[in-house]
């Protein structure tokens, strides 16, 4: 093991913290779920600073960040869905848009070549918007707020998930697609 590592390793913790929270969130501990969360969202900002900053960049961790993101919110969300915590037709939009971008990639790389797994600024502003809006959904719950604003708040946060998430599936199919138009390929 290199120092080289820590990024990859930091996204296998975020990996591993994911059946803990989903326990947790299904036993009512919200408070312990927030903590594990808030660490799991922090490390998806900690492995990709050392990555770049140190130049610990590798093809390995280009698929399990993504891969880690996706376990993570997605399971994240089902769980809170199950709870009754967040709306149906959220959790639906975020599932199509990444079950579309890996469709489309693996589409791309066996027909095109080879693609790069670097997320696109929309993408990665999606990802942080829906890590604040679990863990807005996990505070409510947390601190017992349950009345008009938060709720009012809480909507308005899943529109503006869903907001970003079509967005950034646009962003995908748009740039995919015009590459794979551009190499006539398909």
């Amino acid at each position: 093991m290199s120092p080289r590592d820590i990024p990859n390793l930091i996204t296998m913790l975020r990996m591993l913290l994911v059946l803990p929270i989903i326990w947790l969130l299904n036993n009512g501990f919200f408070m312990e779920s927030l903590y594990l969360f808030a660490f799991a969202g922090m490390s998806d900002g900690l492995d990709g600073f050392l990555a770049k900053r140190m130049g610990w960049e590798s093809r390995l961790g280009s698929i399990l960040d993504p891969l880690a993101d996706k376990l993570l919110l997605i399971s994240t969300m089902l769980m809170l869905m199950w709870l009754g915590l967040t709306p149906i037709w959220l959790v639906v939009a975020v599932i199509v848009r990444d079950l579309l971008i890996v469709v489309g990639a693996t589409l791309y790389h066996y027909r095109i070549s080879q693609y790069d797994l670097t997320p696109s600024i929309v993408s990665k502003i999606n990802t942080f918007i829906q890590i604040v809006y679990i863990l807005g959904v996990v505070m409510n719950q947390a601190f017992g707020w349950s009345a008009g604003v938060e709720q009012d708040v809480m909507l308005l946060s899943a529109y503006v998930v869903l907001t970003t998430t079509l967005l950034s599936g646009a962003d995908y199919i748009w740039t995919w697609g015009w590459s794979a138009y551009r190499s006539k390929k398909l």
